[in-house]
């Protein structure tokens, strides 16, 4: 991801503009925090641009990261596909 480091405020709407520069391979954006106070998921098709808006609630970081894969291969995060989201 570019930027792999975003750094947000809780309790305000985040909106991201999703691009997959890839020509033929789908990926996703996802956001996971294990308390259940933040859950994002979001499908990009290859050559794609999609919006996302969401409100993070609580302060934390959190892992950002596509989990798609062509099995038997790595996932993309398995390559690097990750980053970090930061609510202060």
């Amino acid at each position: 991801y570019t930027p792999n480091h975003l750094i947000v405020e809780a309790r305000k709407p985040v909106e991201l503009t999703l691009t997959s520069v890839a020509t033929m391979t789908p990926h996703n954006f996802i956001i996971k925090d294990p308390e259940g106070s933040l859950s994002v998921e979001q499908d990009v098709s290859a050559g794609k641009t999609v919006t996302i808006i969401f409100t993070p609630t609580q302060p934390g970081i959190f892992p950002i990261y596509c989990d798609k894969r062509l099995w038997p291969f790595p996932s993309h995060r398995d390559k690097g596909m990750e980053g970090t989201l930061e609510v202060r």
